[in-house]
């Protein structure tokens, strides 16, 4: 495991570190066939790699327009979340990433934790397009995430959603 890349960390810094971050999941990862053992190992990777993320998981598709946590690192993640609710739902539904500044400036924004100022939200999606899970990023400073961290964590997702989708 890397030494936790702190907030202050410049874009060019936070484009190495997500490499080898990267670099890590993937040899993790070799010959596993098992979505959530992935995504326990990748959640764990992510939320011991960045300092600023606080609460790192998946919420994974079980219905239809029904996210459920999934594998995490952190406090207690909601258990279910609609495809109509929140920063999560709404990546879900839209298949776009949610990249949030302000949490408290989302009117519908979930609060799991009191303490999320920011957060990130990225689809997987599987070889149809459908959606499979969420990658969901939650940090307790604002502003936390900027154009290099969702590009890395967009590459992430892909490369997930085309092994196990």
């Amino acid at each position: 495991m890397t030494t936790p890349l702190p907030l202050s960390a410049d874009p060019r810094q936070r484009q190495q570190h997500y490499a080898e971050v990267h670099r890590q999941i993937e040899a993790l990862l070799e010959g596993e066939d098992d979505l959530v053992a992935a995504m326990a190992t990748v959640a764990c990777e992510l939320h011991h790699a960045f300092a600023y993320f606080h609460w790192t998981g998946f919420y994974r598709v079980i219905a239809p327009g029904l996210l459920a946590v999934g594998p995490y690192q952190g406090g207690h993640g909601c258990l279910r979340i609609s495809f109509t609710r929140g920063v999560c739902g709404a990546a879900a539904r839209t298949q776009t990433t949610q990249r949030i500044a302000d949490v408290h400036a989302v009117a519908d924004h979930i609060a799991c934790s009191s303490t999320t100022r920011s957060e990130l939200v990225v689809p997987i999606l599987d070889a149809g397009g459908q959606t499979l899970a969420v990658l969901d990023i939650d940090s307790d400073d604002q502003d936390a995430f900027g154009e290099v961290d969702q590009l890395a964590l967009e590459r992430l997702c892909r490369d997930l959603g085309v092994r196990f989708g």
